[in-house]
């Protein structure tokens, strides 16, 4: 059975994943946190959390609440700091069998490039994956992938400072996300995900007040699984280059779903703080699928309810 799959096709380096079963940026740590708890070289890759040229210390608490069917979250990207990661967290991955793509974030475009330059010699990096979900200061802090021409040029000066595989993040909060995902493709994206978080609020109706610390937050989990698939349908139909599908995967059921939509791999986020074993659940769920199915391969999965 043959469950391999590549996300970089046209890059020279490549990403080729033994299987499609991912974890998600933000709910994974830098991968070492888990790997007592399960088998880390079962996966098909691992996306750190989000990091930045400066260490962050997040968002004001409380940052994290539970919702009917999912949760809200406003960390505010706290990190390390990209020098504290090359020095703490890539000497560990070089020796992993499973590889490490670095999720980046930044304020301008210079700071994505930055980051992408740094990262482009670093061993036990294997890729990045691009956030461009963050708010663009010299454009007064709209967000940089609600805009086409934003999202292009910080793929452009990523895609110009790295020879890595870059993989651009897609946020849902926009009203076409197939013409961002075209931009990114046309700017030299070797790859998208799809989706970040949904934009949302809660109140706490005791202090009258919102619940979280910076007011609105970002909703995932299973509530938002209908959006994502919907999405990743969309795009995968619109581009040429891989889509990973993301948003309320929760089990091996959900995964094919977004198999079948168009999506080359899957990224497993918020199920984990349920499960930590929830991403090896879903990869075995999936192979169970083909075998009882008696499919061989899993390219044969990949886009067949379009």
């Amino acid at each position: 059975m043959n469950l391999s799959v590549q996300l970089a096709p046209k890059n020279r380096r490549g990403l080729l994943l033994s299987n499609p079963v991912m974890t998600a940026s933000g709910t994974f740590g830098y991968g070492s946190e888990y790997s007592n708890l399960i088998d880390i070289q079962k996966l098909g890759a691992i996306i750190c959390k989000g990091t930045t040229l400066e260490p962050r210390e997040g968002n004001l608490q409380p940052r994290v609440c539970e919702t009917n069917r999912g949760m809200l979250n406003a960390i505010g990207l706290q990190n390390i700091g990209i020098d504290a990661l090359i020095r703490e967290k890539a000497p560990e991955w070089k020796k992993w069998e499973v590889p490490v793509i670095v999720n980046i974030a930044g304020k301008t475009i210079d700071e994505y490039a930055k980051l992408a330059a740094i990262l482009d010699s670093v061993t036990g990096v294997s890729g990045l994956e691009v956030n461009i979900s963050c708010p663009n200061v010299k454009a007064g802090g709209v967000e940089f992938g609600t805009d086409p021409e934003s999202a292009a040029a910080v793929t452009s000066a990523v895609r110009k400072a790295t020879t890595l595989p870059v993989i651009v993040k897609l946020t849902p909060n926009v009203a076409d996300i197939k013409s961002i995902a075209k931009a990114v493709e046309n700017a030299g994206a070797d790859a998208v995900s799809l989706i970040n978080t949904l934009r949302g609020m809660a109140i706490d109706i005791n202090k009258m007040k919102p619940l979280l610390g910076n007011m609105s937050g970002g909703l995932s989990g299973p509530a938002v699984k209908p959006v994502a698939l919907s999405m990743v349908y969309e795009t995968a139909g619109a581009v040429s280059i891989p889509v990973i599908g993301c948003g309320g995967i929760t089990t091996a059921t959900d995964a094919i779903e977004f198999l079948m939509a168009g999506a080359t791999a899957v990224q497993v986020g918020t199920a984990i703080f349920v499960n930590p074993q929830a991403p090896i659940d879903i990869l075995d769920g999936i192979k169970d699928f083909m075998r009882k199915n008696g499919i061989d391969d899993i390219s044969r999965l990949i886009g067949i309810a379009r």
